[in-house]
């Protein structure tokens, strides 16, 4: 979780966070929007334990008519979306924060470090002693890339960016499935990629009993090894990150052009993105689903043959679209007069975005755990999806309430303390107002 779009973009001497005068709502409301996307795909599948589910006990909690209606919308309008535009916001920003560092005379670099570095210890910290699903850490990892981009043309950084999206999601799986085949033969092929999977059942079997534990530290040691035998070792881990950084790249590529910057000058195009984006992720993705149902249920010919590849990585550019066309229908609405006034409840969220992404985990795990209220691997699609609306909206009331009083989240402070090497304020001086900064157009 990004504050991209906040952070001081100097490294000299006297630098500080920028003010909220010099904020743009836009970003804030829509990473607000990204985050309760983010949390119901969380939930969904893998906080509320439903990931780590046996196939048929998978199933049976799936079988009712809501609980498929709900999937398949799940799949077709929220997996991937949110968290792809989490991932361009944080391109964007580090776009921003470029543009302010070269009109004050200075570098990014060194402070974006910095600021890379203490996000991959909050990461890290996050996944081994919270929840294994971080995806801080990785966004500090793939951000040290996206800096070699920084100086590159929009040309190149379009072309990286669309082959990250379009050609890497159909690359690395078809060198997980063939490459083992011709080096081994076809048998040795298929009897690892059956250890493989048997491993992994185990694996998801022990950290469910870990996690379903009555014990805090039993089930906190299953979540940390159940990250530790992933992380690093999983090979399609290089295929996540390289579509990470192509999603960084779009909303680098973004900030340059000032898309939602100066929406007005690019509302033909935002319109579009918007009618373009929707067509081709509905059609993509959700045509993709529904051959996917009906390969699982065996009513297609060749169920593992070549052509799952292909619609395997056609689901990227799906994604793409798709949140790419919310993006550019939250910045069209957002320049109407009432859409904003509601839109705007969504900003507080936004501008604590780090705070109410680990509090979200913090909250889940005692729902779902053992040792808290042991929901998990109980409940249907559809009870997870209310638990997650409800917790979101108490976040939007408490993100309401703390930025009346203090200028940054708590999470959000300590990141930039220790950023810039100095305690920084944090309670508004008296008088001081909330300003929210100002509006995208």
């Amino acid at each position: 979780m990004s504050e991209s779009a906040t952070s001081a973009s100097s490294s000299a001497p006297g630098s500080a966070p920028v003010d909220a005068s010099e904020r743009v709502v836009l970003l804030d409301v829509l990473r607000g929007f990204a985050l309760w996307g983010v949390f119901v795909s969380n939930s969904l599948v893998w906080l509320s334990g439903r990931v780590l589910l046996p196939k048929e006990q998978a199933k049976a909690l799936a079988e009712p008519l809501l609980e498929q209606i709900i999937s398949g919308l799940y799949v077709t309008l929220v997996t991937q979306k949110f968290i792809s535009i989490f991932a361009f916001l944080f391109g964007l920003g580090f776009s921003i924060q470029l543009g302010r560092a070269e009109a004050r005379g200075t570098s990014a670099v060194p402070l974006y470090r910095r600021r890379l570095g203490v996000l991959l210890c909050i990461g890290l910290a996050h996944a081994l002693l919270v929840w294994t699903g971080d995806i801080l850490h990785v966004y500090a990892l793939v951000g040290l890339v996206l800096m070699a981009f920084r100086a590159r043309s929009h040309r190149t950084v379009l072309f990286w960016a669309l082959g990250l999206v379009t050609v890497m999601p159909f690359l690395v799986p078809a060198a997980i499935r063939y490459l083992p085949i011709l080096m081994h033969g076809a048998e040795a092929a298929a009897a690892a990629v059956e250890a493989r999977q048997a491993h992994i059942q185990a694996l998801f079997a022990d950290s469910l009993a870990a996690l379903s534990s009555e014990s805090f530290w039993t089930a906190q040691m299953g979540n940390a090894r159940l990250y530790l035998s992933f992380f690093g070792r999983e090979p399609r881990q290089l295929l996540w990150m390289s579509l990470i950084l192509g999603r960084f790249l779009f909303g680098l590529l973004a900030g340059r052009l000032l898309l939602l910057q100066d929406v007005e000058k690019h509302r033909p195009l935002l319109r579009r993105i918007l009618g373009w984006g929707l067509l081709l992720g509905l059609v993509i993705n959700g045509g993709g689903y529904a051959l996917m149902r009906l390969n699982a249920e065996g009513a297609l010919w060749n169920p593992k043959g070549p052509w799952t590849l292909v619609l395997s990585a056609l689901q990227e550019p799906g994604y793409i679209a798709t949140a790419a066309a919310y993006v550019a229908g939250f910045a069209l609405l957002f320049q109407r007069e009432r859409w904003r006034r509601w839109m705007s409840v969504l900003s507080p969220v936004g501008r604590m975005a780090l705070t109410n992404y680990l509090m979200q985990s913090v909250v889940s795990i005692w729902i779902y755990n053992g040792w808290g209220l042991g929901l998990i691997g109980k409940l249907p699609m559809s009870r997870a999806l209310a638990i997650c609306c409800a917790v979101f909206a108490l976040q939007v009331v408490f993100s309401h309430l703390w930025l009346a009083r203090f200028r940054f989240g708590p999470v959000e402070w300590l990141w930039r303390s220790l950023t810039y090497g100095r305690v920084q304020p944090l309670r508004r001086a008296a008088g001081e107002g909330s300003s929210p900064g100002v509006a995208a157009s």
